[in-house]
């Protein structure tokens, strides 16, 4: 049987460190909107049957009326965003009605997403409850505390968390049921499932497919899909 995959895409931070009077999701990149790039990613793959985005409540309508102009026709609903991408992620588990379905969460402030990551990660999900993509440290890591470091954590066994993750569904709502009912937050959707037993496996992702989180972040994007469009 083949599974359905439904994609959730997370947009409805406040985007501190971007700055209060933006809006990131809807900052422009390249000619368009930040979250329609990874959009049109998922749109185009067939292996991706339904896209949820997340957005603030005063973001729905502009989104719903973007995504429709822009011929996103896998968008048929949009979840509300909560206070934090946790509460997000956990509302747009609540529209998937098919228990069987496999869970694909990308940032939507990820632009750069490429399907041969999303489709590596689909592929690695038989015999675990998730796959998440990820890339070594560049840099050396220390652990802190108090301005003192601790330790120098050992580089050749650490891994950069990107998106997209994919996971079964219901290990997957198991772990946010479990997770929300204690009040335990966390800013990575598979450290849920890891916390209530689940098996998780890392495959390679891309030093391209960054996150935007600050302004400069912008520039960096803009640059890298400059030189893919050099290399087209």
């Amino acid at each position: 049987m083949q599974h359905k995959v439904v994609a959730i895409v997370p947009a409805a931070g406040l985007g501190r460190r971007f700055g209060e009077d933006r809006n990131k999701p809807f900052e422009m990149l390249g000619g368009k909107p930040v979250i329609l790039w990874a959009l049109e990613v998922l749109e185009k793959m067939a292996e991706v049957r339904e896209i949820i985005p997340v957005l603030k409540e005063s973001d729905i309508q502009t989104g719903t009326e973007l995504f429709s102009q822009c011929g996103i026709t896998k968008v048929r609903r949009v979840a509300p965003g909560g206070s934090e991408r946790q509460d997000s992620v956990f509302n747009a588990l609540h529209f998937i009605m098919e228990k069987t379905s496999l869970v694909l969460i990308h940032d939507g402030v990820r632009p750069l997403l490429e399907a041969t990551m999303a489709r590596r990660a689909l592929k690695a999900l038989s015999g675990c409850d998730g796959v998440v993509i990820g890339m070594p440290p560049k840099d050396t890591i220390k652990e802190v505390a108090g301005g003192i470091v601790q330790q120098t954590l050992k580089r050749d066994a650490l891994i950069a968390v990107q998106t997209p993750q994919v996971f079964l569904y219901q290990p997957l709502l198991d772990a946010y049921e479990r997770a929300m009912n204690e009040s335990f937050y966390s800013t990575d959707d598979s450290s849920l499932v890891e916390r209530n037993g689940g098996k998780i496996r890392v495959v390679p992702g891309c030093h391209t497919n960054i996150k935007v989180t600050t302004p400069e972040d912008l520039i960096v994007a803009e640059a890298f899909l400059k030189t893919q469009r050099a290399g087209s």
